[in-house]
């Protein structure tokens, strides 16, 4: 299933970078940037599947790190933007967000299973479900933009974008320290 999920996430990060540049949209363009994330958080999570808890909460630790780096870089690609003033293309910012909300529907239905499980496995769950978080939000900041006529909807929805990134790599490093503190040696019981 994370292989499923990886394909999905790599072929939405093409389809929503180009887009998003093309459109001029923040939101668009966070969420490409997820979408590049996840995809190497869903490679990461498959090549240490079969390690050690200590070996998946260390790799869980360098999703985190790379989660709230992803929060930061959307909070200064907004505040940038906030400058500019460009007002962002509707139609792509609708057309493109509906495509992600169904792709990342289907990558969470796959991974539901897994919101509860080490910090490896629980860290692709909130990912996904950040994802979907995100695509509704996109769609409402297209009806924003639309109703307004200004970027403010984009630039307030690529904010809370950052926002889930940051509490989420919060919530797996503390999940991950934990686990590491319980089996710090290595030499628990791998996954299956």
């Amino acid at each position: 299933m994370l292989w499923i999920a990886l394909l999905i996430n790599v072929a939405m990060f093409g389809v929503e970078v180009s887009s998003g540049f093309r459109g001029g949209s923040v939101s668009l363009l966070a969420d490409s940037l997820d979408f590049l994330g996840d995809a190497a958080n869903y490679g990461i999570s498959l090549f240490v599947l079969g390690l050690s808890l200590s070996a998946r909460a260390r790799a869980a630790r360098l999703k985190a790190v790379t989660m709230f780096a992803f929060g930061v870089g959307i909070l200064g690609w907004a505040a940038w933007h906030f400058f500019i003033d460009r007002v962002p293309s509707v139609p792509t910012m609708g057309i493109v967000g509906t495509c992600a909300l169904l792709a990342n529907g289907a990558v969470a239905a796959l991974l539901y299973r897994y919101r509860d499980g080490d910090s490896n496995m629980r860290s692709v769950w909130l990912c996904t479900r950040n994802d979907v978080l995100g695509n509704m939000a996109v769609l409402l900041a297209a009806l924003g933009v639309f109703g307004t006529g200004s970027a403010w909807p984009d630039l307030a929805v690529a904010t809370v974008m950052a926002t889930l990134a940051l509490t989420s790599a919060f919530q797996i490093f503390r999940q991950a320290n934990a686990e590491l503190r319980e089996h710090p040696s290595g030499r628990e019981v791998t996954s299956r």
